[in-house]
């Protein structure tokens, strides 16, 4: 039977047990969420902007206490998403949590690449952009080193950042999920062999590459739990209001990409995947070859066990290609994601990390 009014509904509703008022609920509040509920509020822990090139912006957050550590810590991210991943929501939020423990915090915001900088390749981001912001980080907080964090490719981009240069006073490094080794990617390495996919065809047939493609891609590692997986969840628990909340949360930013310069991404596919040459200290930056075993700052090194993205066995062996002496591999129980978000992170990931960099981090 169709009812025509609310008021029908309302009556229909009492006559019914409680397990199909509970459904018909969980039903109504899933419609509500995927229509009509305004996105969420992101990224909100007070900064302010200190230096910009181009797209790039480099923030500084507001210590919600006095600083207590005096070494700066600047954060990379990868150059797909956006970085507020690292500042999802107030308590579910790594920036929040390091600046309420004291530390001085930066981050580097990509930004979102237009059309006109399709040529804009690593070589650009990692020799003309991050040097910059890590002079600014140190000039605006007056300190005398830096710590550096990435997150994802980021990661990858700050160790090559860090093997070329080996000038600058950096102390900690801190890498999260990032991947160093392609020798065995999973899938990706299939799905990317240079007899099948034509990366230069890509790119130049495109210039940039959509953020839809290269998510469409990370989805297929598991599509029934990528695809359904969200919404089946949300179908199950819309009448638990932090479950909704954080589902939204999570659904703006995997919906929110950027795409991907097309130079930038032609050497990620060919020169990290298909070639493998980072590890093997055969990559070259603008002419300068990288590396690894030139990092000798303090290293923590994390790698999430269910991660498919950056699976552990990419991550680790860093740790045995870098000089550092003081070098640290955590592996967590955890994707790449929850790695940084959620009641894991919250409990592990953060104290952790903030534990690590003030341990590191004295004078």
């Amino acid at each position: 039977m169709i009812y025509s009014n609310t008021e029908e509904v309302e009556k229909w509703m009492k006559t019914m047990p409680d397990d199909v008022k509970k459904s018909y609920q969980r039903f109504t509040r899933m419609t509500q969420v995927l229509t009509d509920e305004p996105d969420p509020k992101v990224g909100q822990t007070p900064k302010e902007l200190i230096w910009t090139k181009n797209k790039a912006k480099l923030y500084r957050y507001q210590p919600a206490i006095k600083k207590t550590n005096s070494v700066p810590i600047l954060m990379v991210y990868a150059l797909i998403n956006k970085p507020y991943i690292l500042d999802l929501t107030p308590g579910n939020s790594l920036i929040e949590h390091l600046t309420n423990q004291g530390h001085d915090v930066y981050l580097i915001d990509w930004g979102t690449p237009g059309y006109e900088d399709k040529n804009m390749k690593l070589d650009d981001y990692i020799l003309d952009y991050m040097p910059r912001a890590v002079k600014k980080v140190i000039q605006t907080s007056g300190a005398s080193e830096i710590s550096l964090f990435g997150y994802c490719m980021g990661g990858t981009m700050t160790s090559i950042f860090a093997a070329l240069h080996t000038d600058l006073p950096i102390r900690n490094l801190v890498f999260m999920t990032s991947p160093f080794d392609f020798t065995d990617a999973g899938l990706f390495t299939n799905w990317l062999d240079k007899r099948h996919f034509n990366v230069d065809k890509l790119v130049d047939t495109l210039g940039m590459i959509p953020h839809d493609m290269i998510d469409f891609g990370n989805k297929l590692l598991n599509p029934i739990a990528n695809f359904y997986g969200p919404y089946l969840s949300l179908a199950d628990r819309a009448d638990n209001e932090n479950f909704v909340n954080n589902w939204m949360l999570m659904q703006k930013w995997l919906n929110d990409g950027i795409p991907f310069a097309g130079e930038a991404y032609r050497q990620w596919i060919t020169e990290f995947y298909q070639e493998n040459k980072l590890i093997n200290d055969e990559l070259y930056i603008r002419g300068k070859k990288v590396e690894l075993s030139k990092i000798t700052a303090n290293v923590l090194n994390i790698a999430g066990k269910r991660d498919v993205i950056a699976a552990p066995n990419q991550v680790e062996p860093l740790n045995a290609k870098i000089s550092s002496e003081n070098k640290t591999f955590h592996l967590m129980d955890t994707g790449h994601v929850s790695v940084v978000v959620g009641r894991k992170a919250i409990n592990e990931t953060y104290p952790l990390i903030d534990t690590w960099l003030t341990e590191n981090s004295q004078p």
